[in-house]
């Protein structure tokens, strides 16, 4: 079973949602966990933005609660999947040589834009490339 985590700036919305999804592709092969970079939103919901943005995707994010990265959540996982190149970078920076090689973005080539301080409509793209996103760690495959 491979350990997936997903980390975003404040785990307050493109992460959660990641790890929803990842978690419904991959089904049982996967164990997944996510975490923000700052504690700013720490043991609170998902934005409601992203909330009815999953929803309308047909998931649920209401049993999230955020948290903020520790290196024992870096040493569990098998690969740490960053939002954005500048998350990327600060873990880079926190995540020690040992847990280096597990760093990379979640759609590869490309950033998550973070939808924060901005429309619904911006919120519902994004999740719709999260979702898409879930190809790339899970074989393509829709469990």
């Amino acid at each position: 079973m491979r350990k997936l985590l997903t980390v975003c700036l404040g785990n307050h919305c493109r992460s959660p949602f990641a790890q929803t999804a990842l978690a419904r592709r991959g089904g049982a092969a996967v164990t997944l966990r996510s975490a923000g970079l700052i504690g700013k939103w720490q043991d609170q919901p998902a934005h409601p933005s992203m909330t009815n943005a999953a929803r309308r995707l047909g998931f649920d994010l209401t049993a999230h609660r955020a948290q903020q990265i520790t290196l024992d959540m870096l040493d569990w996982a098998d690969e740490v999947l960053a939002m954005d190149a500048a998350v990327l970078e600060t873990l880079r920076a926190i995540s020690g040589e040992h847990n280096a090689h597990k760093l990379g973005l979640y759609l590869r080539d490309r950033d998550v834009p973070d939808p924060m301080g901005q429309g619904e409509a911006v919120f519902n793209d994004c999740a719709v490339l999260i979702e898409a996103g879930t190809a790339l760690h899970t074989g393509g495959h829709r469990r």
